[in-house]
């Protein structure tokens, strides 16, 4: 097979973490064989690999006339020169809806049809007419439980949603593409045209097509480990299950849900009047033309703020006083994962203090206030929160039934970098994600000197800062 360069179709984007690297991959499908795995670029740390994957996917799933740039340099900013380069081209391939790649690194099947009469044995070990044997191909026993398999064993769980808005032509694209309908006892009463059916045929592998509109597509992939009593799905005695989290937004909460925050969603309209801008220069000085905190973007900040907090309160009650180990457990430790890796060895009473923190500052927002962070915990947990809204924005659905939407627009609108800015003292707490600057946390560390950045290790974290108006220490927890 020759090496010229063919062009296949990117289907999703994935990671592969080791003690020493990350890798981010991504899946490729072709029409004469099999989906392959691609490496794309290899990093040190596994957050950058991770946000490096979640962009790509948003950007294969978006229009390059609403793409913005900054999220890409702002994470090429982050990462060494190399794998830079190699994200600004995978997102530009990603975008144009075309990928480049080696035939050499694809398979394909042989279009003779008397291969498909070949038994199994002959297929792998016969002759392949030059004289040579072929090495056999590796496969996995029959009936093989996960103590019988030498290599890792990697699940990957798929949640995915469409909304059907034009089922005739919904069934007239699956119908092109070779899908027929069940029969007619076979169909359940509420689907008498299987739209189902029609809707699996065609999502997979997730495609574009005519008549549905997807409004989820998540993944989660974690490997089997037998020190867990982790089992392959055929031999599974326990479920499979799978916990995808709870809703982006939970318009109306239980009242009678245990723990639960206010059932009445703020009315951000009135908490957060935006008035129309004086005029269209970027430059004018006018109160109305500077950038105003909007009903939309305090809502959307509000619900990653509360959905923060309920991780966090549920992932310190399961984590208790324990030292957090990445990839010990199926999935991973959510909130706490994502907080920079001083704070790993924390107690139960530390991780509940920082789900409070994201209440605490929840709360700003249904007072009318914008979130101030009062602590080093509440500056982290605020920079999450707003990482979280970008992603929230591009998960919004656009019924008329969505309380978000009936909210009024304005130019201002979910503009999170200007929230950074705004919002913010200083952001020398991120610098604990750089391995450049490992240890200035410490009031002692020379940098942290030389900077003025002050005591960032853990225990410090919620020691009120001396220029701002404190919480109040007796208010308790919510959970």
């Amino acid at each position: 097979m020759s090496d010229q360069q063919v062009t296949v179709v990117a289907q999703n984007f994935f990671c592969e973490h080791t003690p020493s690297k990350s890798r981010v991959l991504a899946l490729v499908g072709h029409q004469a064989g099999p989906a392959s795995l691609q490496a794309i670029l290899t990093c040190r740390e596994p957050e950058l690999a991770h946000h490096a994957a979640r962009l790509l996917v948003r950007a294969l799933r978006s229009q390059p006339a609403t793409w913005a740039a900054e999220r890409v340099d702002e994470l090429c900013g982050r990462l060494p020169d190399a794998p830079a380069a190699s994200l600004r081209q995978a997102v530009t391939h990603a975008l144009a809806g075309t990928w480049a790649a080696n035939t050499g690194t694809l398979i394909t099947w042989p279009e003779s049809p008397a291969d498909e009469e070949l038994d199994h044995d002959d297929a792998d070990f016969g002759d392949t007419g030059n004289g040579t044997t072929p090495e056999p191909a590796v496969r996995v026993p029959d009936g093989a439980r996960l103590r019988d398999l030498a290599g890792p064993v990697v699940r990957i769980a798929t949640l995915r949603e469409f909304h059907v808005h034009d089922r005739q032509a919904l069934l007239d694209s699956a119908s092109q593409q070779g899908w027929t309908p069940a029969p007619a006892e076979e169909l359940a009463e509420n689907d008498p045209h299987d739209v189902v059916g029609a809707v699996m045929w065609l999502a997979d592998p997730p495609i574009e097509f005519d008549g549905a509109e997807g409004l989820i597509d998540r993944s989660q992939a974690s490997i089997l480990r037998r020190d867990k009593d982790h089992e392959v799905a055929q031999w599974s005695v326990e479920p499979i299950v799978v916990d995808f989290g709870r809703g982006w937004r939970r318009l109306e909460a239980d009242p009678s849900e245990e723990n639960s925050r206010d059932d009445e969603i703020p009315d951000f309209a009135a908490l957060f009047p935006a008035e129309a801008a004086h005029c269209a220069d970027p430059e004018c000085e006018d109160e109305r033309c500077l950038w105003q905190l909007t009903p939309r973007t305090a809502d959307v900040l509000h619900t990653t703020l509360c959905l923060l907090a309920d991780e966090a309160y549920d992932d310190a009650e399961e984590l208790g006083d324990g030292r957090l180990v990445p990839d010990e457990r199926e999935g991973n430790w959510g909130v706490f994962a994502r907080l920079p890796k001083l704070t790993f060895g924390a107690d139960l009473q530390w991780r509940r203090r920082f789900a409070r923190a994201a209440d605490d500052l929840a709360d700003d927002l249904e007072h009318g206030n914008w979130p101030q962070p009062t602590c080093t915990g509440e500056e982290l947990a605020l920079h999450l929160a707003l990482d979280d809204a970008r992603d929230r924005v591009d998960e919004l659905g656009d019924t008329e039934a969505d309380t978000h939407h009936g909210l009024p627009t304005h130019r201002d609108d979910y503009e999170f970098d200007a929230c950074t800015d705004m919002f913010f003292q200083d952001t020398d707490v991120l610098m604990l994600y750089d391995r450049r600057f490992d240890g200035i946390g410490d009031p002692d560390d020379d940098t942290n000197r030389q900077l003025g950045v002050g005591d960032l290790r853990a225990p410090a974290w919620f020691e009120p800062f001396g220029n701002v108006k404190t919480r109040d220490p007796h208010r308790g927890f919510r959970r």
